[in-house]
């Protein structure tokens, strides 16, 4: 039985049901509406870097693999089977013949030769271009300091075949290649309108759905791409992907009907919460995410490892899970979330205020005196993440003894200042793309665009481009541990507060071909709505 909802919020969707059905007026409803997130800042899948961004780009874009709509594994996609070498370190992929752009056009290996090197091209600043640095010359060519595309190792040895070569034996290469960023894209397009392409009608598509229309704060409409190799699978004909960073009016849409699917946990209202986790619609189940903070260790006094280990051990971590998230979320020590096959993610710093004032003190700073104020950036998607950042502060200043602001930014602004490091201390968050201990370690390599917090360290490097190398998967995970422990203990640029906890409402009744998995992907493709 449902919840009893209060009245401000039955007003609310009033208001709501009056919205949708004026948007209703002027042409037909989709088969199916999702509440996305924020406001996507591109759909490229180049340069994207948001989790709304990307589950867009997911439907538009294919790539040699894609995920298994259960599991999240990697399967066939354009490339309907692939040959291995024996070390592991040349792939030849055999793209379908039936491969087609919605356009018409055929899609051929030489499109994704063109794809991954704009990727890895500097000009393009690619924040993902490190999950093409395995290719042979990857990282040189990415970095600028190899100039001769020619070199890396990708190429076309005829329209359906392209040959991957790798600098090692990659085991979650296949993974990669599901990634959005390893997806294809229309050469033709670009080329010809420049950063302006997917503002052009028709958009050139390669994946299961094409783009009709992109309003920016109302809408996303996509439509079943006919021309898709696997169409006749795609199960709703149109779908609408809505953007809201606000809880309460995404529940109010979705009560309604105005929305059929809410993803994400930062769209349910905190205040609601233990009563909305008692319903059978609010779907919970345990993902790879992880809720930190960076430090910006180009400025001072954050670039001293002592005031960023003393910062993390002023934190009560559980007292934010408890106090605050509340979804069933767990107080992160390390970086790395459990679960991951053949991974045991080593202890982190832990809650300890008697070790953070001798470390402030060692710095210089007994007490807090003489530390300067300093700035929390975070964003406005949700109110949850002001209320973390307000608990940080009435941490630090009562166990230290020093004072911080908290600085809000809008999600693109705030997306810009954390890549331009403009921050002292920021909230941040990592989906992994795969289920290995690599999607959360190699992003701190210190040429990853992904870093965002100026550290680098020639040992963290080498450990990562060993850990990566080896076939032996103990010597592997001991690694990666190593690299870990660095990381997260004795240099701590950055801070794990929580291991995420996934949740998403839909009603199982109405709609079908949703399935929990650790990486938090559900292609739409295979979501419908179920008919009668």
């Amino acid at each position: 039985m449902k919840a009893r909802v209060p009245g401000w919020l039955r007003f609310a969707c009033l208001i709501a049901t009056l919205l949708s059905s004026g948007c209703a007026r002027s042409e037909p409803p989709a088969d199916l509406v999702i509440i996305n997130g924020a406001e996507p800042e591109s759909l490229d899948p180049g340069i994207l870097t948001g989790q709304a961004d990307g589950r867009v780009a997911l439907e538009m874009f294919e790539g040699l693999t894609r995920y298994d709509p259960a599991t999240a594994a990697p399967i066939p996609g354009l490339a309907e089977h692939w040959d291995i070498s024996p070390d592991g370190t040349v792939y030849n992929f055999h793209l379908r013949t039936n491969a087609l752009w919605s356009t018409g056009e055929p899609i051929t290996a030489g499109d994704f030769v063109y794809s991954w090197l704009r990727v890895l091209e500097p000009a393009t600043a690619s924040e993902y271009a490190g999950q093409l640095f395995y290719l042979r010359n990857g990282e040189e060519y990415g970095t600028g300091k190899l100039k001769d595309p020619s070199r890396v190792g990708v190429r076309a040895t005829d329209n359906y075949t392209l040959r991957v070569e790798l600098k090692n034996p990659t085991p979650f290469f296949l993974d990669l290649c599901a990634l959005q960023t390893l997806r294809v894209v229309p050469r033709q397009a670009i080329e010809k309108y420049g950063d302006r392409w997917l503002m052009m009608r028709p958009v050139p598509c390669s994946g299961a759905y094409e783009l009709v229309e992109w309003r920016v704060n109302d809408r996303i409409r996509l439509r079943r791409n006919r021309r898709y190799w696997h169409a006749a699978h795609t199960r709703s004909e149109t779908v609408d992907l809505l953007p809201s960073t606000s809880a309460n009016t995404a529940l109010n849409l979705y009560e309604t009907g105005a929305a059929d699917v809410v993803w994400d946990k930062n769209l349910v209202p905190v205040e609601l919460l233990d009563i909305l986790l008692k319903r059978p619609d609010f779907h919970t189940f345990p993902y790879l995410g992880t809720y930190f903070i960076r430090f910006n260790v180009t400025r001072k006094p954050f670039d001293d490892p002592r005031v960023r280990k003393a910062l993390a051990l002023a934190i009560d971590k559980k007292r934010i899970v408890g106090k605050i998230t509340k979804g069933g979320e767990q107080p992160a020590s390390g970086y790395t979330p459990p679960g991951i096959p053949g991974y045991e993610t080593p202890e982190g710093l832990g809650f300890d205020p008697p070790s953070a004032r001798r470390l402030l003190a060692e710095a210089g700073f007994p007490g807090g005196h003489g530390f300067p104020s300093f700035q929390y950036l975070c964003d406005t998607t949700s109110r949850q993440q002001e209320q973390i950042a307000v608990e940080l502060q009435d941490m630090w200043h009562r166990e230290l003894g020093v004072h911080v602001e908290i600085r809000k930014l809008e999600w693109k602004t705030y997306l810009r200042a954390q890549g331009e490091l403009d921050y002292d201390l920021c909230r941040s968050s990592w989906i992994g793309d795969y289920n290995d201990a690599n999607t959360f370690l190699d992003m701190f390599m210190s040429n990853n665009p992904n870093n965002r917090t100026g550290w680098k360290s020639p040992r963290y490097d080498q450990w990562l481009r060993e850990a990566n190398a080896q076939v032996d998967r103990k010597k592997r995970e001991q690694l990666l541990q190593q690299a870990e422990i660095l990381l997260v203990r004795e240099e701590a640029p950055v801070v794990p507060l929580y291991f995420y906890a996934g949740l998403e409402y839909h009603d199982e009744n109405k709609i079908q071909g949703i399935f929990p998995n650790v990486l938090d992907v559900h292609p739409i493709q295979v979501i419908h709505k179920v008919k009668g």
